[in-house]
């Protein structure tokens, strides 16, 4: 199985500087391979395939030079990302999806990684040092060893300028133990989870409303400075901005790795509903907060260390879960705001969210019994 390890490294300003222009350069690639796919298509007729577009590499260098100082098969990556793009377009217009998203040009600033992807060929490491070409050795922090055999590494920055390399590497799988439990998981706004098995809910750690004062107060520096074209504070404020957001990002994202690691290692089967968060936001408030909690990245997680442990998740219909009785299956309409569950048929009280946990897993049983 593939599994990927990403890392901090450090860069001298010298070669800061060289990335960024070996990013440009890649954006250029990209921007062209795209126009040259449709000018192909619209004055011709011709779909042009991954090999042509990457023959066209050669000619481009002559006629500019610094695409030189970029490693040739990070170049002739890019050719594969455009080509990907396009197969997802036509896959979406097959299934007749609402928005197919034909591919886009990359603005200023927004193509943040560049992909070396053969291991050895541009790219190795040497004990704590990350030997690129053209650029040199920069120091990695490696908090964890690398796991495997490295296959490919991505180096991506962030919106604050900071700067990861991704090693994707090939690994066997290590399963745990099988433990025999089952677990019914209830994702909420009060709160982040609750269990079927009557265990202390997850509380929600709302990090975004957590730094929501920096959120707001931040912006209307950086509007007053805009309009008093004060670009340097302006620029400042931007970069406060950003780190806030990564912040909140990098919290959030510590959270749910940590919330996952801890179901998969306790529960041999576990049970979500298969939410669609964009979808369920009533108000702009109600939308913020679906937004920060993050159900999506809670359960892709979750779905990645089962696989490796080998546990099982399993996804069922979130029809009723809230509404349905757990013991007797009469449906009980509630508003938002009743917490507690209360059958007026079998007379069962419990809490709302832990009653639709135990509906959860009494669907995931049922589906591996099918």
């Amino acid at each position: 199985m593939r599994k990927s390890f990403k890392y901090r490294i450090y860069l001298s300003n010298g070669q800061r500087r060289i990335l960024e222009q070996q990013r440009e350069e890649s954006r250029w690639v990209y921007n062209e391979t795209l126009a040259e796919r449709k000018r192909a298509y619209e004055e011709r007729g011709e779909s042009l395939r991954l090999y042509d577009t990457q023959a066209l590499l050669p000619i481009w260098k002559l006629t500019r030079p610094a695409l030189k100082l970029v490693h040739r098969q990070v170049l002739q990556n890019i050719s594969v990302r455009v080509d990907l793009a396009f197969h997802a377009f036509f896959r979406r217009v097959k299934e007749g999806a609402a928005e197919v998203g034909f591919p886009r040009y990359k603005g200023f600033g927004r193509y943040d990684s560049i992909t070396y992807p053969q291991y050895g060929n541009g790219v190795r490491r040497e004990g704590e040092r990350l030997i690129l070409s053209k650029v040199g050795a920069v120091h990695v922090v490696l908090h964890r060893p690398v796991e495997g055999t490295p296959k490919t590494v991505t180096l991506t920055r962030s919106r604050t300028g900071t700067w990861f390399a991704c090693f994707s590497c090939e690994t066997e799988a290590e399963p745990l133990p099988p433990t025999g439990d089952v677990v019914g998981v209830d994702v909420g706004l009060h709160n982040f989870a609750t269990l079927s098995n009557g265990k202390p809910p997850i509380p929600n750690p709302r990090f975004y409303r957590r730094d929501e004062a920096d959120l707001k107060r931040v912006p209307q520096r950086k509007d007053a400075a805009k309009n008093a074209q004060n670009w340097p504070e302006n620029a400042k404020q931007k970069g406060i901005l950003a780190r806030i957001h990564e912040r909140i990002a990098n919290r959030r994202s510590d959270f749910a790795h940590k919330e996952s690691r801890t179901l998969v290692n306790a529960y041999q089967v576990i049970v979500f509903e298969d939410v669609a968060p964009m979808e369920m936001g009533r108000s702009r408030g109600m939308r913020k907060s679906i937004v920060d909690v993050a159900w999506t990245q809670f359960m892709q997680m979750t779905v990645a260390k089962a696989e490796e442990a080998g546990r099982r998740v399993i996804l069922v219909n979130p029809k009723n879960t809230t509404k349905l009785c757990s013991t007797c299956g009469e449906i009980v309409p509630k508003a938002l705001s009743v917490r507690v569950h209360t059958c007026p048929v079998c007379g069962l009280v419990m809490d709302r969210d832990e009653n639709a946990a135990l509906n959860i897993l009494q669907r995931g049983l049922l589906s591996l019994r099918q």
